[in-house]
């Protein structure tokens, strides 16, 4: 039995492969505080979702996430679902802007969308599962601050992967 892939599925895999292997190394790195990250592996959504749409930077997305965590060894765990969390939000985000604002927003500011809505998401699973205390509270600001920031350093590298990638730009 043989299934039939056309070549979106190639591009697919081949863009998930990408933004896995950059999970995956962004992992390596030490953490300033627990639960941050630079999130690089955006850059890879928020240049598939520019360049050919929000359908295939969910695939790229989905397939990061569960592949990423096996590999790393946290599926199922309370870093999978947060990790699941964060790209869900920032998918619905990134949807929603791609709808509602189409090519008016550049590639930095859907990674500084994505980034907030990230870190949201997260932290909104963390208060509902995991921490339900006011305190947590107090942490929002700084792990906001800190998206931001990595929101604009990810938007920075996809503006100038963008230029590098379309003849157009």
């Amino acid at each position: 039995m043989q299934l039939a892939t056309t070549r979106e599925d190639h591009l697919i895999a081949w863009l998930a492969a990408l933004a896995i292997a950059v999970h995956v190394l962004e992992a390596a790195f030490p953490s300033p505080l627990p639960g941050i990250k630079p999130g690089l592996a955006n850059v890879i959504t928020v240049l598939v979702l520019v360049l050919y749409g929000w359908r295939m930077a969910a695939w790229v997305t989905g397939l990061r996430v569960l592949a990423g965590s096996l590999v790393i060894g946290t599926f199922l765990s309370p870093t999978f679902w947060l990790s699941a969390a964060g790209a869900l939000c920032s998918l619905a985000a990134l949807g929603l802007a791609h709808c509602l604002a189409g090519r008016a927003l550049s590639p930095m500011g859907l990674c500084v969308l994505a980034a907030l809505a990230h870190m949201l998401g997260q932290f909104l699973l963390a208060w509902w599962l995991f921490i339900p205390h006011a305190s947590l509270l107090k942490l929002l600001p700084v792990l906001l601050t800190f998206s931001l920031i990595f929101g604009v350093v990810s938007g920075t590298m996809a503006v100038l992967m963008q230029r590098r990638l379309s003849p157009s730009a």
